[in-house]
């Protein structure tokens, strides 16, 4: 496979120097046209700040009709990151950053599984504990449903 063929990435938060701040929600991604999506929360500088991580299926890229949903995730929190830990299931309550800078999470999300009407997802903030982090999302959108497809944007 070529680089990037058959996948889109995007940036859909920040960077920000306090990426959860209030209560932020990334850019609607849309799986209408493809098969998975995986965003990468990195979380840089910020000992102490933590955040609630929900994956929210939408009816639009507006986000309405947002509705919490299950999903799996991966984490990294130490070293240089490139070894993820083992992948947990998160109920639609999400789960709570850990305490600490220098993390990555990696969230995936099968188009498969969202609710029949809601083909886009984003990732939902809720700041626990108010202390700045520096961090960035990006997302992985691939498998185009059709073959020869090119997965134009995903933001729309």
């Amino acid at each position: 496979m070529k680089p990037s063929e058959g996948r889109n990435r995007a940036a859909v938060l920040g960077p920000l120097a306090d990426i959860f701040d209030t209560d932020p929600a990334t850019a609607c991604v849309n799986l209408a046209k493809a098969r998975h999506a995986e965003f990468s929360l990195m979380k840089g500088v910020g000992t102490t700040g933590t955040a609630t991580v929900t994956v929210e299926a939408c009816t639009d890229a507006a986000g309405s009709g947002a509705t919490a949903i299950a999903f799996n995730y991966r984490k990294a929190t130490s070293g240089n990151l490139d070894v993820l830990g083992a992948l947990t299931a998160a109920t639609s309550s999400g789960f709570a950053t850990t305490a600490g800078s220098t993390q990555q999470y990696v969230i995936g999300i099968d188009a498969r599984e969202l609710p029949t009407g809601s083909p886009f997802v984003r990732l939902k903030f809720v700041e626990v504990v108010n202390s700045p982090c520096l961090g960035v999302v990006s997302v992985v959108v691939d498998g185009p449903l059709f073959g020869g497809q090119t997965l134009t944007t995903v933001l729309a």
